[in-house]
C-alpha cells in the first residue's frame, strides 16, 4: 500500500473517530441537560411544597388568635389556597412505592375544617374548647409537615436525594427518595383529629397596576442606563447587557458581562425598580446598627424620604431591612421597600422599590373614625394588647385599609399584630412576630 495512501486512510479514520467523539459528547450533554432539567422542575415543585406547608402552618395558628367571623373566613380561604398549591406540587413529584394518603388526608382536610368554623362563626355560633383543641392538633401537623419539607428540600438542593433514576447511577447504594422524606409525618398519624365538616369554596387575587409609573413619560434606553450606573454605583460602560422586561411594569434590565450586577429601570418615569449585586459575603466587620444606617444612607441618596424601618433579619451575613413610608403618624405598609446590606463592608448589595412602586400615592384619610377603645374590646381574649397605632395595610380585593393596628402577647409570649378597620371595626388580618438574635419578620 503506496504511503499516500495509508495517510489518506489515517485521515479518514482520524475524521470518523472524531465525528464519534463529538457526537457522543453531544449525547453525553442532551443526556445531562435532560436529567438537569428534570431535577430542577422537582426542585421547584419540592419548594413550593415546602412554603405552601409553612404558609399553612403559619395561618393556623393566626387561627387560633382570629377574634371575628371575617378574620376566621378570610383565614379559612387563605388556608383552602396554600392547600391546594401544596397538593399540585405534591403531584408533580416522582413518588413511588406507596401512596402518601396520610399527607394528601391533611392537606385536604385542613382547608375543609377551617372553612366550616368559618361558617359556623358567621352564622352566630361559637367556637367550642373541643374545636379549638382540634385546630391546635392541626397546627401542631401543620408545624411537623413544614419542618419535614424544609428538611426534604435541604436534601433535594444539596445532592443527598434521588428525584430521578439517573441520580442512582454509580452510586454504591441506593440514595434516598422523595417518599422517603414523607415517611416520619405519614407514620405520626395516630393522634389526628377526628374532623367533621362540610362545604369547601375558594377564591383568588388578581395582580395590581402600579400607581406610580401611571401616566409618566417613557424614558429613554440610555437615560435609563444612567440611572442603573448611578444606583449600582457601577461605570455606565460596564452596563453592556440588557434585556426588557413586560407585565404591568416595564422596565430595562442593565448587568454587566459577568452578571455580576443587574438593575431594573421602569421604562415609564425611570424609577429605579430593583438592583443586584452578587458576591460572596462571608464574614460580620460592622454592627447591626451601623447596617441599618447605611440602609437609611441608601434611601435618603435616592431622594426617597419618609421612610422608616419596621422590621429586619439577618441571613447569611446579609441585612435585609423592611421600610415603610410614613405619613405624619400613620405607617403606610403597603409602600414597602426592602434594602439588601453586606455585613462585611457594608455595602447595599440588594434594593427593592417594587412595592413601593406599585402602591404609593397621595392619600386623604377621614377623621370620622371608630374609637379605638371600642374597637379594641373585640380583640381576642387570648391575646394581652402592648401597643396601637394606626396604619395602612393592602386587601385582597387591592383596595388599602385604613387600621387600628395592635401589637399583642399570646399565652406562649409570641407577639402578635391585630389589624381593625378604623371605620367599619372589622377584624382584617393578623401577623405573627417571629423574633429572633437575627431579626424580625413577620407573617
Amino acid at each position: 500500500m503506496k504511503r499516500r495512501t495509508l495517510i489518506k486512510l489515517f485521515s479518514f479514520a482520524a475524521v470518523a473517530l472524531a465525528v464519534m467523539i463529538a457526537k457522543n459528547v453531544m449525547l453525553m450533554r442532551e443526556r445531562d441537560s435532560s436529567v438537569m432539567a428534570a431535577r430542577n422542575y422537582y426542585n421547584r415543585a419540592i419548594e413550593e411544597l415546602s412554603t405552601a406547608a409553612d404558609n399553612i402552618s403559619n395561618t393556623l395558628q393566626k387561627e387560633l388568635y382570629a377574634g371575628t367571623a371575617d378574620m376566621h373566613q378570610k383565614l379559612s380561604q387563605q388556608l383552602w389556597r396554600d392547600s391546594s398549591t401544596a397538593k399540585a406540587a405534591l403531584s408533580q413529584l416522582p413518588i413511588e412505592n406507596k401512596q402518601l394518603e396520610n399527607t394528601y388526608k391533611f392537606l385536604s382536610q385542613v382547608g375543609n375544617y377551617s372553612l366550616a368554623i368559618s361558617e359556623k362563626v358567621r352564622s352566630g355560633e361559637t367556637i367550642t374548647d373541643e374545636e379549638y383543641e382540634k385546630l391546635s392538633q392541626l397546627y401542631e401537623f401543620s408545624k411537623k409537615l413544614c419542618d419535614d419539607m424544609w428538611e426534604l428540600e435541604g436534601s433535594a438542593s444539596n445532592g443527598k436525594l434521588s428525584l430521578s433514576e439517573a441520580d442512582a447511577e454509580g452510586a454504591d447504594e441506593a440514595p434516598p427518595t422523595v417518599t422517603d422524606g414523607f415517611e416520619d409525618f405519614e407514620e405520626g398519624f395516630d393522634s389526628y383529629p377526628t374532623l367533621v365538616y362540610d362545604g369547601p369554596f375558594s377564591d383568588h387575587i388578581l395582580e395590581k397596576s402600579p400607581l406610580m409609573t401611571n401616566a409618566k413619560e417613557e424614558v429613554s434606553l440610555e437615560k435609563a442606563r444612567e440611572r442603573a450606573s448611578m444606583a449600582l454605583g457601577v461605570d455606565i460602560g460596564r452596563l453592556t447587557e440588557v434585556i426588557t422586561e413586560g407585565g404591568k411594569m416595564p422596565s430595562y434590565i442593565f448587568s454587566d458581562d459577568e452578571g455580576t450586577v443587574s438593575c431594573a429601570v421602569t421604562k415609564q418615569g425611570g424609577y429605579i425598580s430593583y438592583y443586584l449585586k452578587s458576591r460572596d459575603v462571608l464574614t460580620e466587620s460592622i454592627t447591626p446598627q451601623q447596617a441599618l444606617e447605611r440602609g437609611d444612607a441608601c434611601l435618603e441618596g435616592l431622594g426617597l424620604n419618609n421612610m422608616r424601618q419596621t422590621y429586619y433579619e439577618n441571613i447569611s451575613h446579609i441585612m435585609t431591612v423592611n421600610y415603610a413610608y410614613y405619613e405624619g403618624e400613620i405607617c403606610c405598609y403597603t409602600d414597602l421597600i426592602k434594602v439588601s446590606v453586606a455585613m462585611d463592608t457594608g455595602e447595599v448589595i440588594g434594593y427593592d422599590a417594587r412595592g413601593y412602586l406599585v402602591n404609593h400615592q397621595r392619600r386623604m384619610f377621614s377623621e370620622k373614625r371608630l374609637s379605638i377603645l371600642d374597637v379594641k374590646e373585640q380583640i381576642s381574649p387570648k391575646l394581652k394588647v402592648l401597643s396601637r397605632g394606626l396604619a395602612v395595610i393592602p386587601s385582597d380585593s387591592q383596595k388599602e385599609l385604613l387600621c387600628y393596628e395592635f401589637k399583642c402577647e399570646a399565652p406562649d409570649k409570641t407577639h402578635v399584630l391585630v389589624y381593625f378597620n378604623a371605620y367599619t371595626g372589622k377584624e382584617e388580618q393578623i401577623l405573627i412576630l417571629y423574633e429572633s438574635e437575627s431579626g424580625t419578620l413577620t407573617m
